[in-house]
């Protein structure tokens, strides 16, 4: 059946034999138009599976472009000069870089490798920020030559950018106050390297930072605080217009009705050898995305003080701008029969691994519920989902998805809202299994789709 969200809830009361007891509480994902519409088509997904031979990753780029334009318009609201960064550790697909470049974003790259495919996709050098630590003397020259944003993480890296000469665009990035972090200058190191700088060599464009979490009141009140900094650095001759709050964008994956109820429920009965998550990542959140800038725009006036300093906001989001744009096909390739307390439940083999679906919440898994394609008659079941290895601690899904009905050998299981981390971080080709290629899918006249696997077109 479904709620009123348009996602697959399971009927309690299709349970028999009492395996309700082992079974998790059901997390249907959130579904966007387009999902709906590749589940619903009755052999898309089929010869997708059969062109591909193994596990798949779906990507609707269209998605990552009505996401950035909701974070335009969160800026352009509070009336805020803002930039977006796409961080494109995130997803690796070049079809999201294409989307940043005609959606006026930017990307976020910590590699010479990232670089130059943002720069083959069509985002201009001046539109890239160059963040993470001890950058290469590589990745630091063809940063300077792009003339691209480079985020100076230390003051050893100041004077090895220094060194290398040129005219570069700088933010100096803030370590967090009391913060452990190994990453980011102190105060006394702030000061050290903007009275360094010289500003005929190296033209200082602000400050940044990056804090853990997804609570939007630090990341204002820390803004806030950087403003004294941007005012005294331009007393020492600096251009300053910049701060960048990074990422951390909430993504809301499932209701919350639902999100609550799991959480409340959470037992080890649920999963398979009583395994259960240390720690869950927020798969609800309330306000999210382009919703969270906005609360950060408005906390404390944040909005108005840049107004009056005359200072813009730049923002680093990469799950943020990928909410709902993909989702992760698995074959199934083998059913079994288990017990736990007593009751059977299935055991699937994926025909990839853990590794093709990444977890970001370590001793965790992801937890939104995967559909089972194709939809047809049964009971709920419950199902936990293993991968195609001979390791017995590679499990796709340990806990016990009430499945609608009982899976068989080639159906196919897909999994919801994944191109957010999930595709591309943990990604292996163990036991020389391929890594899942990406699947375009693009709009065509006719509600219909076309779809391509990296650069070949197929009409369906």
């Amino acid at each position: 059946m479904a709620d009123s969200t348009g996602t697959d809830t399971a009927d309690s009361g299709s349970y028999v034999d009492g395996r309700e007891s082992i079974t998790a509480a059901p997390l249907p994902a959130h579904r966007d138009d387009w999902e709906r519409k590749l589940l619903d088509h009755p052999n898309l997904l089929r010869e997708m599976a059969s062109e591909i031979g193994g596990p798949f990753h779906v990507l609707y780029p269209a998605r990552v472009g009505r996401n950035i334009r909701a974070f335009h318009q969160a800026f352009a609201t509070a009336g805020v000069v803002g930039a977006i960064y796409y961080g494109k550790k995130a997803n690796k697909a070049a079809c999201v870089v294409a989307e940043c470049a005609a959606h006026g974003a930017g990307v976020d790259v910590s590699s010479t490798a990232e670089l130059r495919a943002a720069l083959a996709g069509g985002v201009d050098g001046t539109a890239l920020m160059v963040t993470g630590p001890a950058k290469s003397d590589e990745l630091l020259r063809l940063a300077v030559h792009e003339r691209a944003l480079i985020a100076i993480d230390s003051l050893e890296e100041l004077d090895r950018l220094g060194a290398l000469g040129g005219p570069a665009r700088v933010v100096l990035r803030a370590q967090p106050p009391d913060s452990a972090s190994r990453f980011g200058l102190r105060g006394d190191q702030l000061d050290l390297a903007v009275a360094q700088i010289d500003p005929r060599a190296i033209r200082l464009e602000g400050f940044s930072f990056h804090l853990s979490g997804y609570d939007y009141r630090p990341r204002a009140e820390l803004a806030a605080a950087l403003l004294d900094r941007c005012r005294e650095a331009r007393g020492w001759g600096h251009p300053v217009t910049t701060i960048s709050i990074g990422g951390g964008f909430g993504v809301d994956y499932v209701p919350e009705a639902a999100w609550t109820a799991f959480r409340a429920r959470l037992s080890p009965r649920w999963f398979h050898g009583g395994w259960e998550p240390k720690d869950l990542y927020p798969y609800h959140f309330p306000e999210p995305g382009a919703r969270m800038l906005t609360r950060v725009l408005e906390h404390d006036g944040l909005a108005r003080r840049l107004r009056r300093e005359g200072i813009g906001l730049a923002v680093e989001p990469g799950r943020a701008l990928l909410d709902r744009a993909g989702s992760t096909v698995f074959g199934i390739q083998g059913v079994k029969d288990l017990i736990a307390q007593g009751h059977s439940y299935l055991m699937l083999t994926a025909d990839g691994t853990s590794l093709s679906l990444s977890e970001q919440w370590f001793d965790s898994e992801y937890l939104p519920d995967p559909v089972l394609w194709p939809p047809g008659p049964g009971t709920v079941t419950p199902t936990s989902v293993g991968g195609a290895s001979c390791l017995e601690d590679d499990m796709i899904s340990r806990r016990r998805i009430p499945l609608p009905r009982a899976a068989r050998t080639g159906d196919l299981l897909i999994y919801p809202n994944t191109a957010g981390y999930q595709m591309d971080s943990n990604e292996s080709a163990f036991h020389d299994l391929a890594i899942p290629p990406k699947v375009v899918l693009r709009d065509i006249p006719g509600d219909s789709y076309e779809w391509s696997v990296e650069s070949r077109i197929t009409a369906r």
